[in-house]
């Protein structure tokens, strides 16, 4: 059994201060569980209805004003680290990956992640569904097809899963999600040890009075843009 040094972190959006650890229940047909991938359904499929029409134009708008698909799909780390393929509305330019090596001098996140505030990669309607949120809508399918949960750790990107060492490894021990702790926490604004801190707290902590209370406080989260990019 993987062994986790007892500690607290603070959500900041949160009204409680979450310890761990706990042991790390697998996915499986708990009641919990069972609930949980019921309002995946339910929740994915009526937000699928009801944005549709933000959807098509986003598909539109993108595919009009750059060169390439209107829908990105990256493999990431899912439940287990079994990769899966991820959706999103394209933001960046085509060869937008292979230029990454070149940039890697402007990343600023320490860790195994790649991120750039002001990404010379990203269209300027790119730059905008960022801001937005509207480039991770597409998940929703991702959530219907069972390979991604409404709440969640992130999905891990590739080079980063293959680097997580030690107690971080326990974040693919559930599915991965379109919205977490660190992202109702201040999202990009946070180090790479205070995602992980927050996304183990969720993995000991899951609970669909949790789930609820991040779902909720990611409207606002999304509406102010803090951290979005």
């Amino acid at each position: 059994m993987t062994t986790v040094t007892t500690s607290t972190v603070f959500a900041p959006s949160l009204p409680w201060t979450i310890r761990w650890p706990r042991p790390v229940a697998r996915e499986g047909q708990s009641a919990y569980e069972v609930a949980k991938r019921v309002v995946d359904v339910f929740v994915a499929a009526a937000l699928i209805v009801l944005l549709a029409p933000v959807m098509l134009v986003a598909a539109a708008v993108v595919k009009l004003t750059s060169p390439g698909p209107a829908i990105f799909k990256q493999t990431r780390a899912g439940l287990g680290g079994r990769p899966f393929t991820m959706y999103k509305f394209r933001t960046m330019r085509q060869g937008a990956e292979r230029a990454r090596y070149s940039l890697v001098h402007l990343n600023e996140k320490d860790g195994p992640v790649f991120k750039i505030a002001n990404d010379p990669r990203l269209t300027p309607v790119g730059r905008w569904l960022r801001r937005s949120s509207i480039d991770e809508l597409p998940q929703l399918f991702n959530v219907l097809r069972g390979e991604m949960s409404l709440v969640g750790p992130r999905p891990l990107w590739l080079p980063e899963a293959d680097k997580t060492e030690g107690r971080a490894r326990l974040r693919a021990a559930v599915k991965p999600g379109l919205t977490c702790l660190w992202q109702i926490s201040g999202r990009s604004e946070l180090s790479y040890d205070e995602w992980v801190g927050l996304d183990l707290c969720y993995v000991h902590n899951r609970s669909m009075l949790l789930d609820l209370m991040i779902m909720v406080q990611t409207v606002p989260v999304v509406i102010s843009a803090r951290g979005a990019y």
